[in-house]
């Protein structure tokens, strides 16, 4: 994908069939990553994650907003648990570790990367 052009899904983003059959990568144990767009120097980034039921992501801080809305499932932080349509903002300088007992998918929109905290 070239920085001068826009990256559009054009179907599938509600659609669960649809998001099945998209090019998922690992991301951490238990989670997998479609990327809309990634920065190549931890700047601005958009892409759906979707969680096996039981899996987390580590404890990270925020360097910039995140906006997470939930797909599909439920998502839990530190804050609350989120259900199915739940729009989460995460700004810069706060910290949580995400999971999902459930399993779910996420459209994440981050201003910058956030800084995990491996092993927490």
């Amino acid at each position: 994908m070239t920085a001068d052009l826009p990256a559009v899904l054009r179907a599938g983003l509600l659609d669960p069939a649809a998001r099945a059959a998209l090019d998922w990568q690992p991301f951490r144990p238990g989670v997998e990553a479609h990327w809309l767009h990634r920065s190549p120097d931890g700047g601005p980034a958009a892409a759906l994650l979707r969680y096996a039921p039981g899996s987390d992501v580590p404890r990270h801080a925020h360097t910039g907003r995140e906006t997470i809305l939930i797909l599909e499932g439920r998502q839990s932080d530190d804050a609350g648990t989120y259900d199915t349509g739940t729009l989460v903002v995460n700004e810069p300088g706060t910290e949580h570790k995400v999971r999902s007992d459930t399993g779910c998918t996420a459209l994440l929109i981050w201003e910058r990367a956030p800084r995990l905290y491996e092993g927490t």
